[in-house]
């Protein structure tokens, strides 16, 4: 199955997948530009129709696995840094590791 056909996801799923990536993205203060980056989105009108109506996206393989890593990496931040603020904040901060160019 290619990754850009629709899938015939559970309506809990349907229902919760993108309103819950869309609460995540608010937590880390992405611009619309990550968030449709994330989301491999190239219209920024789609973003916005996800958002107001997320029951409508089109559930493709390819969406649920990048919702899938979105939602295991901040469960993962969670975890590492239990404090949320923090947790939320990691994204956005520097690397001073000099491995990373620090």
């Amino acid at each position: 199955m290619a990754h850009d056909q629709p899938l015939e996801a559970r309506d809990d799923v349907r229902r919760a997948v993108l309103p819950t990536v869309f609460n995540i993205f608010r937590d880390w203060q992405l611009s619309g530009e990550q968030q449709m980056t994330l989301l491999g989105l190239s219209n920024e009108k789609t973003l916005y129709n996800w958002k107001r109506a997320p029951g409508n996206a089109r559930l493709t393989r390819d969406l649920l696995e990048r919702a899938s890593y979105i939602l295991g990496i901040y469960r993962a931040l969670q975890i590492l840094l239990p404090e949320p603020a923090l947790a939320d904040r990691w994204l956005r901060s520097p690397n001073d590791n000099p491995f990373f160019g620090g």
